[in-house]
């Protein structure tokens, strides 16, 4: 009869310590991710409410707003894809950024501050694989509440404007299937972009005991980047900075397609969250966890 041994404890499963499915669950339950979620649904719902209110302010007035937001806006009434266009132009660049920094930076940093973290690893549960898992189920809960608003938007969009190609500001429109697979192209480019705010709030989830450090501190440190790549004085060193390539995701509605900053930006990305991550575990398995 064989047994499985592994450091002197008979029977010892390192995979059975900690399923990604119980994690899955223990953040399900988690009144944060239920609220985060939640205003993913509602998000959508709020700015289809804040275009009926406007145009019936805009037909009392016989007019409407001037400017680049404005006419963004009458682009968003024109039909679900470009309704879901807007509400992504308008996330991207805060909301996105403050729920992918609470999922990944709540994680351990939650744990450690109500004194759980050394009982999960008293199990035991191996380090690794405990950070492992809990990076694991971020990174899926925060994939999961981006599909959820844009899921939301094209579907309330297309209830409500019907569904029309995909206007875009410059390039013309773009027939509706097509528009379809420009927004998925979209959404994969701002995922790509969002894993620098996942790295971070990550590394500084395994770095304090202060959950609302962790959130706080990463999407500080994403709004500073925003400041000083607006800052034209720097130059090229702007393009060093994690979110100067964020919004080249416009280049996909342009035509031809731009996709040289697309390039430039995903793999700026990719190479700072594997540092970030590569720290964060690094970090964690050297950590004296006393909380």
């Amino acid at each position: 009869m064989s047994t499985d041994v592994v450091g002197g404890a008979v029977g010892y499963r390192p995979r059975a310590t900690l399923s990604l499915w119980t994690e899955i669950r223990r953040q399900a339950s988690r009144r944060r991710t239920q609220m985060a979620l939640g205003f993913m649904v509602l998000l959508p719902l709020i700015i289809l409410i804040a275009f009926q209110l406007d145009s019936g302010n805009n037909n009392d007035n016989g007019g409407g707003g001037n400017g680049e937001f404005s006419r963004l806006s009458d682009l968003a009434t024109s039909g679900g894809p470009n309704f879901t266009l807007f509400t992504l132009l308008v996330s991207s660049g805060f909301l996105l950024v403050v729920v992918v920094a609470l999922f990944c930076g709540d994680t351990v940093a939650s744990e450690a501050s109500w004194g759980s973290l050394r009982y999960l690893l008293a199990m035991p549960v191996p380090r690794a694989r405990l950070l492992g898992i809990k990076l694991a189920v971020s990174l899926l809960y925060s994939l999961l509440a981006v599909l959820t608003l844009v899921g939301t938007a094209l579907l309330a969009g297309t209830l409500r404007y019907g569904w029309a190609p995909l206007s875009a500001p410059i390039g013309g429109d773009i027939p509706a299937g097509t528009g379809v697979v420009r927004l998925l192209e979209i959404v994969g480019y701002l995922c790509v972009c969002l894993l620098v705010v996942a790295s971070l709030a990550f590394l500084l989830s395994v770095s304090t005991d202060a959950p609302l450090g962790a959130v706080g501190g990463a999407v500080l440190l994403q709004i500073l980047s925003n400041i000083l790549d607006q800052i034209t004085a720097l130059g090229n060193l702007r393009t060093v900075l994690p979110t100067h390539y964020n919004d080249a995701w416009l280049g996909l509605l342009s035509s031809p397609m731009q996709v040289d900053d697309l390039v430039k930006g995903a793999v700026a990305a990719i190479a700072y969250a594997t540092v970030f991550f590569a720290l964060g575990f690094w970090r964690f398995l050297r950590k004296d966890v006393v909380s």
